[in-house]
């Protein structure tokens, strides 16, 4: 567990690249913050990663939109 106590912050986390990189990030222990538009995929995500133990959360963002 390299990330162990280290926080992920992965935009487009709800799927393709964004997704392998959260899932990565949190196999090697990070808590990670799932960072996307979709806001029922984001939830999905986190609470796969560990949500309700606190290993992850979903912030509905969109990056292209300052």
């Amino acid at each position: 567990m390299r990330l162990e106590d280290r926080v992920a912050i992965v935009t487009g986390a709800s799927k393709g690249i964004g997704e392998g990189i959260a899932r990565e990030f949190s196999r090697e222990g990070a808590k990670v913050v799932v960072v996307s538009r979709g806001e029922s995929e984001g939830i999905k995500m986190a609470d796969e990663l560990g949500g309700a133990q606190g290993r992850a959360i979903f912030v509905r963002t969109d990056v292209t939109d300052s």
